[in-house]
């Protein structure tokens, strides 16, 4: 396998910038590849808080009309160089997309910008790059712009960077691409139509997904499309980063174990419950820990929870939420921890070293999506031992296999009608398998000799890259 030098297009990176699952996968992603010796540039924005680093160069970025120096800095980790378009104009600012989930008015012309400042950076640098590989809708304009090899991956066909016609020639484009074979959706444009139609090859992020989003209950008015893409849509699961989730090395968690010494788990479980002042008796420690990690939205199956808050508390239970999202489903939590503190910790935002202990400390975790294209919790739940409850939707399908009674075989609970009881009936029933020691023992075994690494998923991307170039 010869080795391939490969240009990635993203709005987001861990650890410069991140809002959701993009970041941690355009992190893991690109170091799998430099381990199977291929060399990988990643291109961000330079958002505000990204801290100085190298300058690479200048290039001039130009739409036609105007044309712009900008400058490109750099940063190299585990082999990854993560470049950074500076201009502060459009990236200098207090949010990535928008201020409270809303999006910026001119959200278009920022992200045509980075799609023309990452390509004017592959030209002018002549860097030989064997593909560019374009990320969600925020990269959508590379392959309208850039007739080589493009790869495009859709992370999540909700967000579609839609917008009206009239911001065409506002981004340097013509007219001719308001058309049913180009950019024209319902009156407008989407950004993410381009990134599907112009591609070599499109991507996404499990192969259930793949089949989902061609079928109009998962297609958001992309069902056609995609299907008529079908030969060159390809679902690849996303991995997850097994250095830095690792029970038996992570550094967030002060009681280290893995399959063959779960002891460590309950110490885990108590140093949870310390840290979100949570009663950790025995009886405490007895009782299943459920832990959610994850955005307060609808897509995440909180409107499900919302109309199963009477049966959820009626479970001998304990319930840890980390996340944030709609105000609605915030203020529903932090209601219901202030009136149960004996059971229900809630804290709202990001804490990178407390979604490690949720994950290590927990007993089961529950993701009842309404979709999900991947999914990352579910499989750090499987490496440390924390039984998923999934709605068996996109990768979560594909990644828990729901326990088999008859032989014992399986990783975790599933369901399937999107209803409070369909969640409620798998619920009580994985709390019942887990006051068996022996039966959850397994469960978790199971789930914790899974490959769900990087690498295995970083080889079917080089088949994909390899393919786009023939």
């Amino acid at each position: 396998m010869a080795q391939m030098r490969v240009l990635m297009v993203a709005s987001e990176a861990a650890p410069f910038a991140k809002t959701g699952g993009l970041a941690d996968v355009l992190m893991a992603l690109p170091r799998a590849l430099v381990r199977l010796g291929h060399a990988v540039d990643v291109i961000l924005p330079r958002y505000r808080g990204v801290p100085e680093c190298d300058r690479a160069g200048v290039v001039t970025v130009s739409d036609g009309k105007t044309a712009r120096e900008t400058r490109i800095d750099s940063v190299t980790s585990h082999g990854v160089r993560t470049l950074f378009v500076d201009h502060p104009a459009y990236f200098d600012r207090d949010d990535l997309y928008g201020p409270g989930g809303a999006d910026y008015p001119d959200n278009a012309a920022r992200f045509a910008f980075l799609s023309r400042a990452a390509l004017a950076w592959a030209d002018q640098g002549h860097h030989s790059y064997d593909l560019v590989h374009a990320h969600d809708w925020q990269a959508g304009l590379i392959p309208v712009l850039h007739r080589r090899p493009v790869v495009f991956t859709i992370h999540n066909l909700a967000y579609q960077g839609r917008f009206g016609a009239e911001w065409l020639p506002r981004v340097g484009l013509g007219r001719e691409l308001l058309s049913l074979d180009a950019l024209e959706f319902w009156g407008g444009i989407s950004f993410l139509k381009g990134g599907v139609v112009f591609s070599r090859l499109v991507t996404t992020v499990s192969p259930r997904y793949a089949e989902e989003i061609q079928t109009e209950a998962f297609g958001f008015g992309f069902d056609g499309i995609l299907r008529s893409r079908g030969a060159d849509l390809v679902g690849i699961l996303n991995g997850i980063d097994y250095d830095e989730w690792n029970p038996a090395t992570d550094r967030y968690v002060g009681a280290p174990y893995d399959a063959a010494h779960l002891d460590g788990k309950r110490v885990a479980k108590r140093q949870l419950l310390d840290a979100l002042g949570l009663p950790s008796g025995k009886a405490d420690l007895d009782r299943p820990v459920v832990g959610m990690v994850s955005r307060l939205v609808d897509q995440k199956g909180f409107d499900l929870l919302a109309q199963s808050l009477d049966d959820l508390l009626r479970i001998d239970a304990a319930y840890v939420l980390l996340g944030s999202g709609e105000r609605r489903y915030e203020e529903m939590w932090t209601s219901l921890a202030a009136a149960h503190p004996d059971r229900i910790a809630v804290r709202i935002g990001f804490d990178e070293a407390l979604a490690h202990r949720i994950e290590a400390g927990a007993d089961l975790c529950l993701m009842p999506s309404r979709f999900e294209p991947c999914g990352l919790n579910q499989m750090y739940s499987l490496r440390y031992g924390t039984v998923p409850v999934v709605r068996a939707v996109g990768g979560l399908f594909d990644t828990v296999q729901n326990v088999d009674f008859s032989t014992g075989a399986g990783t975790g609970f599933t369901f399937h009608p999107y209803t409070p009881a369909a969640l409620m009936e798998t619920l009580r029933q994985a709390i019942r398998t887990f006051h068996d020691r022996d039966a959850w023992r397994r469960i978790q075994a199971a789930g914790m000799a899974l490959d769900l690494s990087w690498d295995t998923s970083a080889r079917r991307y080089v088949e994909v890259y390899e393919r786009a170039t023939i």
